[in-house]
């Protein structure tokens, strides 16, 4: 009687019987035969290897899912289904091979199953093997013959994919074999040293005390002398190194930030740590006493102006935060009304330009405190940008979200709405420096226009949105609308 494995090649080779790869004609069955080899050498999980070989049935060939489950198992199916690329009927393969790899991505990046990873790892490797051998050989001629014809765009879902799961895989054989192969054909995409053995010095943050919580990240207390942020499993190593890296950067630029000592495992994800002695967010301390809620405010408007008169250099390795407000205004209005999208891109772009920075993260939840002088964390947003995005980042989690849903804002920030909406008037009359009630409406409305149409990216982002999120969008639409019809500049 056969065993699993045996049984799942003989059915793999009935299934794929005459079709060929891509390049030089090879048996298709070959490719899902090294994957199971390449899978061989991280895990001896039986339906680990069996999913691997079986990875292409549903892509490649009229076999299903639930035939998969009947012949060898659920959890089988279940890997299988999750590594099998979306299918977009209505598009041409071509044409879909972006949102095709885009959906994959996706997946692996939130799955939980080391099983998804291993699999992926060695299908990508398998699949690389291929175009590092047809690069030698023939060069760029290569790119025509497939799918994704810009070689650019095809190094984008290689490193991806790499960054994806070099935290959980990094000390396998293929991880590294994938890293050169990639630097092969992308000279420079990793530092060479990753395709070397590499520890991480790995922490648990078991029983520590969470004392700041973002979008993208947790931070906890480690010890009387060191935090640790740690980051979701959404961020890649390459997101932490970039963030260290522009923290130091600012820090050598004379803003008040931690310095990290270093990158740290924390299970499957990656955490970075902080010396920040005795320190605590802003939003705990506001929490704690909102009747002080005017003092905080100060010191945030104060810190939001050191920022943005901070003049930096192209050579300082900045971003421009221009990018994430026209993919707000793109994704968002330009998505649901294309001349209300080109008359919100006009006033944005019609901004002078500026040499100086904006956080692009800037909450209470982002600031601690420590010994009374307020500390920057969270800098991987921070980039070159008129304060308006600021601004209107800042009206966005403290006034916006809260119009429809108050508990949004106070399970955020850890305070009432109220507090919340208070902290965003104060901060704002300290940093424009006046009680002009005008002044301050129309401030409020220039950031109102932006976090509408961010608001309208969010919810298409999320997919079809529910009825509840096209009535905000809706919302959002006709509040664009009057906004437009009104305002003929964003400079406040």
């Amino acid at each position: 009687m056969m065993n699993i494995l045996e049984e799942a090649i003989v059915y793999a080779t009935i299934m794929h019987q005459g079709k060929v790869r891509k390049f030089k004609a090879i048996p298709f069955i070959l490719h899902p035969l090294e994957v199971a080899q390449i899978l061989a050498t991280m895990t001896d999980d039986q339906e680990i290897i069996t999913a691997g070989i079986l990875h292409d049935i549903v892509e490649e060939t009229d076999g299903t899912l639930s035939e998969i489950e009947k012949r060898f198992g659920r959890r089988v199916a279940h890997l299988v289904s999750s590594v099998t690329e979306k299918v977009f009927p209505e598009e041409e393969r071509t044409e879909s091979w972006q949102r095709r790899k885009e959906s994959s991505l996706h997946i692996l990046q939130n799955s939980k199953d080391n099983g998804v990873r291993m699999i992926t790892l060695a299908d990508t490797l398998a699949n690389i093997r291929s175009l590092a051998r047809m690069y030698s050989e023939s060069g760029d001629i290569m790119w025509e013959e497939l799918h994704q014809r810009d070689p650019s765009i095809q190094g984008w879902y290689y490193r991806s994919v790499a960054e994806a799961l070099e935290l959980s895989l990094n000390k396998t054989g293929a991880f590294k074999e994938l890293i050169k192969h990639i630097n092969f054909i992308w000279p420079g995409s990793f530092d060479s040293e990753k395709a070397r053995y590499k520890k991480y010095r790995e922490v648990s943050v078991d029983g520590c005390e969470k004392i700041g919580h973002g979008a993208k990240s947790d931070v906890y207390r480690y010890d009387d002398e060191l935090v640790i942020k740690v980051f979701n499993q959404n961020n890649t190593y390459h997101d932490v190194e970039k963030e260290i890296a522009q923290s130091r950067q600012a820090f050598i630029l004379g803003l008040p930030t931690a310095i990290s000592f270093g990158i740290v495992s924390v299970g499957d994800r990656y955490g970075a740590m902080y010396e920040l002695v005795n320190s605590e967010t802003v939003s705990e301390r506001i929490a704690r006493s909102p009747g002080q809620v005017g003092i905080y405010a100060n010191i945030m408007a104060d810190l939001a102006l050191s920022i943005h008169s901070t003049e930096v250099s192209g050579d300082d390795g900045f971003p421009d935060a221009a990018g994430r407000v026209m993919d707000y205004i793109d994704g968002g209005i330009g998505r649901e009304d294309s001349a209300l999208g080109e008359k919100c891109r006009k006033l944005f772009e019609a901004l002078p330009p500026v040499n100086t920075l904006v956080h692009g993260d800037f909450h209470t939840n982002n600031v601690f405190m420590q010994n009374d002088e307020p500390i920057l964390i969270d800098m991987d947003r921070i980039s070159i940008g008129h304060p308006i995005v600021e601004l209107s980042d800042l009206y966005y989690f403290y006034v916006f979200l809260g119009e429809e849903d108050p508990s949004a804002v106070e399970k955020f920030m850890g305070f009432s709405y109220e507090t919340a909406c208070t902290f965003f008037d104060l901060f704002l009359k300290r940093y424009l420096g006046t009680e002009d009630g005008e002044r301050l409406r129309e401030v409020k409305q220039k950031a109102s226009l932006l976090c509408c149409s961010r608001m309208i990216r969010k919810l298409c982002k999320m997919g079809k949105p529910s009825e509840a999120g096209r009535e905000l969008i809706s919302s959002c639409v006709r509040k664009i609308s009057e906004l437009t019809s009104e305002l003929d500049t964003l400079v406040f």
